[in-house]
């Protein structure tokens, strides 16, 4: 007889899943016994952390990951992080263990009532098949959502005694998920690029989860567009040291419009329309202005306030609309001008420490809402795949990426604000068992200050739960297998820094608070 769980390891084998990540529990037992060879288990300490580093690792491979939970209590804690996953359209594949069916209606320790719907809407497909034969067929249906664009994390619930039911193979299907829209509309776009007086390019996240760096510079080039990067985006989309590139559009409508305005025709691409964080009024792009958007996404398409949303993967789609621009003969846009950097010198600033990270040559992680545009400003992202950050905000996100990332055997650097470091500070001993090659930068300024200075923008000056005091993080990291020190003075910074970068490692550098506001 052959087993539920012998055909979910061969749909899993047969789409390339032999890396698990997960925190396992009772009701995951039967699944996990006799581990199949070929097949890689990696172990995180919660399971919010476990998420995160499956999606670590499936930014970097550009394939799904699996991520297995424990049962009701376990998606809970990592809910935060589906919610992640799902607005940075990363493809994970979520199992989570459930009480043995015949229990279910008892109520049982540890059961999940409506598993299924615990984790909507944060996930594309979720579901516990009626049968214990469908569960691989469902894994196999889950993959497919999973990877079709827009991706993002699918959820499947499995009763503990399914795993030993009898079920018949699963046949291998593909699915060619790349698409684009009738010529007629890319029509449209190329001749507002043509005939424009002074074109702008926003570019978004989509370009890179696609691999469309090559194209998005192309065209830029081609119509000698300005480029601004979309508000609040989870990867890089564009070369920083570009001459066209402007910078990063704030989260807020009138500060977008008004970059905008001497724009008369925009061209978002991958990104929404608009990203939004801090309450304005006024339209979303100035009078005058013709705005286009390229993505994949129907949602973001449908709650898009203006312009004219074109549904198309954004590789398909660019490809197509560079055959239809002309190249331009208009003046290109000026080239921004980088502000310096702050000198290194006591008190140490992030924008110092950052300066010492330029040029970038590992890949950069970043979670330190307080320093972002510092992070920016001194840290010009020029390759693919090179920038990952949390687009949707919700913290605890960075660390975990950022050893995801590592596993796969890049060096990676983790830039981390010390409130958000403590939300998946146990990502870390998986970073140590695992030896993966990865330098964690926190820049401590002893509170939430991101919190602080939006509470200033509004004119809240005095908050309660700001403060951090007294942490020790070096103490943490060392708990978990972990190197560390904390540097408190700029003689010392260059020479710990360079100590970071065989890591693991964790450096703790002190840095004054920005005083100022964000956006």
């Amino acid at each position: 007889m052959t087993t539920v769980r012998e055909v979910f390891f061969d749909v899993c084998r047969d789409a390339g899943l032999t890396t698990w990540f997960g925190n396992p529990g009772s009701t995951e037992l039967r699944m996990l016994r006799d581990w199949p060879d070929g097949f890689e288990y990696v172990l995180a300490l919660q399971e919010a952390s476990a998420v995160g580093i499956a999606a670590g690792h499936a930014i970097a491979t550009g394939g799904p990951a699996l991520v297995s939970l424990h049962s009701a209590g376990g998606v809970g804690h990592a809910l935060g992080a589906i919610f992640n996953a799902h607005r940075d359209r990363v493809p994970l594949v979520v199992v989570a263990g459930q009480q043995t069916r015949a229990m279910l209606p008892t109520r049982p320790f540890l059961g999940a009532d409506e598993p299924a719907t615990f984790p909507r809407p944060y996930v594309k497909w979720s579901r516990q098949p009626e049968r214990a034969a469908d569960v691989p067929a469902a894994l196999a249906e889950a993959l497919r959502v999973a990877m079709t664009p827009p991706r993002g994390p699918v959820f499947l619930s499995v009763p503990e005694d399914d795993w030993d039911r009898p079920a018949g193979p699963v046949p291998r299907r593909f699915v060619h998920t790349a698409f684009t829209t009738s010529p007629g509309a890319l029509h449209e776009v190329a001749e507002a690029l043509n005939t424009a007086r002074a074109p702008a390019v926003v570019a978004g996240p989509g370009i890179d989860e696609d691999g469309a760096w090559d194209q998005a510079v192309a065209l830029a080039e081609t119509v000698r567009a300005a480029v601004w990067a979309a508000p609040m985006p989870s990867r890089a989309a564009f070369p920083e040291d570009h001459p066209l590139f402007q910078g990063y559009l704030p989260p807020v409508r009138s500060s977008v419009a008004s970059l905008l305005a001497p724009h008369d025709v925009v061209l978002v691409i991958g990104a929404p329309v608009f990203t939004y964080h801090v309450h304005s009024e006024g339209p979303i792009v100035a009078d005058g202005t013709r705005l286009f958007h390229l993505d994949c996404d129907p949602a973001a398409a449908a709650w898009a306030a203006a312009g004219t949303s074109i549904l198309t993967t954004v590789r398909a789609g660019l490809t197509a609309l560079l055959d239809l621009v002309e190249p331009s003969s208009r003046p290109a846009p000026p080239a921004r001008s980088r502000p310096p950097a702050a000198p290194l010198t006591d008190p140490l600033t992030a924008s110092a420490v950052l300066a010492l990270l330029h040029p970038m040559e590992s890949v950069l992680v970043e979670e330190a809402p307080s320093h972002k545009d510092t992070v920016h400003e001194q840290v010009p992202i020029t390759r693919p795949l090179g920038y990952v950050t949390t687009g949707s905000g919700a913290l605890g996100w960075g660390l975990p990426v950022a050893v995801g990332r590592a596993l796969t055997g890049e060096r990676v650097i983790c830039v981390v604000g010390d409130g958000s470091s403590l939300y998946s500070i146990q990502a870390l001993w998986t970073a140590a068992q695992r030896r993966a090659p990865l330098t964690v930068i926190v820049l401590n300024n002893r509170g939430y200050e991101a919190v602080a200075s939006l509470g200033r923008r509004i004119g809240i000056t005095s908050l309660p739960g700001v403060a951090l005091p007294e942490l020790d993080l070096t103490s943490l990291a060392h708990g978990f297998g972990v190197p560390a020190a904390r540097v408190t003075s700029a003689a010392a910074l260059p020479a710990a820094l360079k100590r970071a970068l065989d890591g693991p490692y964790l450096l703790d550098v002190h840095v004054t608070t920005s005083g100022g506001s964000l956006y």
